[in-house]
């Protein structure tokens, strides 16, 4: 429910009462009139809401490692700034964990340099083998072409002593192959057919005997050149063969120091992030304060042992910030419209009836709740108060929500406002020991005082009914 409530800068009320029964027009009256005089002050249109302070910056504090306390720095109540250290564990095996995870790092650091040597060096071998192919397919080609020069420096070797009596014997020999042909397929008689076979041989030797005869010099050694040339043609051929299957197997070399590389790459970043575990069990083998606080608890004693927090988080330090305190207070659903966010809040404590306190609007919950049958809705409110202010955690507070507020206006009672017959705002003001219907337009009103924006002016009398 509103609140309402005047702030003056002046005392705004000076009353005139008429003990008499005398007006200001001195007739007599039977009523008591009273008057007061305009003045100027400060008006405020407020929401009000309950709720217990609570802190806005509060921090339950734990290791982030395992093992025993070896130092807590504060008792309970110690004021720290932000940074300071308020614990430690014992750190002889977080840091004897971090050598050997260095040292592991570094092992794995040199087997991934000499992985990554071993596959530039296959690599490189793949390379030098892969050109020499090229030079052994030429080499083969070559040959090739040197086994095809020497056939034909053979043939024509034999072209130019070629005597018409080889001709002739070469024409023989033809010649008794197509009679022996013809006996056999007209099936003659044996005796036919074995002298066809006689004639044919006979030929034939005759033949070769003219050809050994007339094989000269020059023949001989293009045949033997014809010979060398297919053996070097045979032997490069052998070469490529060979070296194919090296390049094959130096291309498995490579794949496998690829996969050496791969590995132990893992191994270094797995290496490496066991040193960042072990740094980071270092660090948060020691708890510092994140903001300036007090300490509310300490839950631990040197000497225990704390488990990892993985297993069982153990809470060892309450920080609370004493200057930074918020209040959640219930809006009736009627006046939760005109709360917004950045509104001024004025706060007054039970325990401290004498001090206001100011903090602004932060959150205003979006689900209503049920309270006695009235609805209302959460808001929240934060204050930063002094450190000797003596607020604490749990103190019972009001919190007055500043709607609207007015400064240095024109203030008069809200009995002093009245209505002509057509039910506009008129006040009857004191002239020269009279009274005078005068037209205002007024602002806002808290319930008790009334905002005049014009039709008045301070120092004027005007009449309370």
């Amino acid at each position: 429910m509103k609140k309402l409530q005047i702030i003056t800068a002046f005392l705004l009320l000076i009353a005139l009462s008429t003990v008499t029964a005398c007006s200001p027009l001195g007739e007599e009256e039977k009523e008591v009139e009273r008057y007061v005089e305009v003045e100027k002050g400060d008006l405020l249109v407020t929401v009000s809401g309950s709720g217990n302070i609570e802190t806005a910056e509060d921090a339950n504090l734990s290791f982030g490692s395992g093992g025993r306390i070896a130092r807590i720095h504060v008792e309970k109540g110690d004021r720290v700034t932000k940074g300071e250290i308020l614990a430690e564990l014992d750190i002889d095996s977080l840091e004897l964990a971090k050598q050997q995870a260095e040292y592991t790092l570094t092992q794995a650091e040199v087997a991934l340099t000499q992985a990554e040597l071993n596959q530039k060096a296959a690599e490189y071998e793949l390379d030098n083998a892969l050109d020499q192919k090229d030079v052994l397919e030429l080499a083969l080609l070559k040959t090739q072409i040197d086994v095809r020069s020497a056939e034909h420096y053979l043939d024509e070797t034999r072209d130019i002593y070629t005597w018409p009596d080889i001709e002739t014997a070469q024409k023989d020999v033809d010649n008794a192959e197509a009679f022996l042909q013809y006996a056999l397929e007209r099936n003659l008689s044996d005796e036919t057919i074995a002298y066809a076979q006689a004639r044919l041989d006979a030929a034939e030797a005759v033949l070769d005997a003219k050809r050994n005869a007339y094989d000269t010099e020059e023949v001989a050694i293009a045949r033997l050149q014809l010979e060398a040339a297919q053996m070097a043609e045979t032997q490069a051929q052998k070469n490529l063969d060979q070296l194919s299957e090296n390049i094959a197997l130096k291309e498995l070399s490579v794949e496998a120091a690829k996969a050496a590389v791969e590995q132990s790459k893992q191994s270094a970043a797995l290496a490496r992030k066991s040193v960042e575990q072990a740094e980071k069990d270092l660090k948060e083998a020691v708890i510092k304060a994140p903001f300036d606080g007090l300490v509310a608890s300490v839950t631990a004693e040197e000497g225990d042992m704390i488990p990892s927090p993985t297993m069982s988080p153990k809470q060892i330090i309450s920080l609370i910030n004493p200057t930074s305190m918020e209040l959640e207070v219930e809006v009736d659903e009627i006046d939760i419209p005109e709360v917004e966010v950045g509104q001024e809040a004025i706060i007054t404590l039970d325990a401290l009836p004498d001090r206001e306190f100011t903090g602004v609007v932060t959150i205003i919950y979006p689900l209503a709740t049920e309270v006695g049958g009235v609805i209302v809705y959460n808001v929240k409110i934060e204050l930063n108060v002094p450190e000797d202010s003596g607020v604490r955690v749990g103190m019972s507070a009001e919190a007055d929500i500043v709607l609207v507020r007015r400064t240095d206006v024109l203030l008069v009672p809200d009995h002093a406002i009245n209505e002509d017959n057509e039910g506009n705002p008129v006040v009857y003001v004191v002239v020269d020991d009279d009274l005078e219907a005068r037209p205002v337009e007024i602002g806002i009103s808290d319930g008790f005082d009334t905002e005049i924006i014009s039709g008045l002016n301070a120092g004027e009398t005007v009449l309370v009914d």
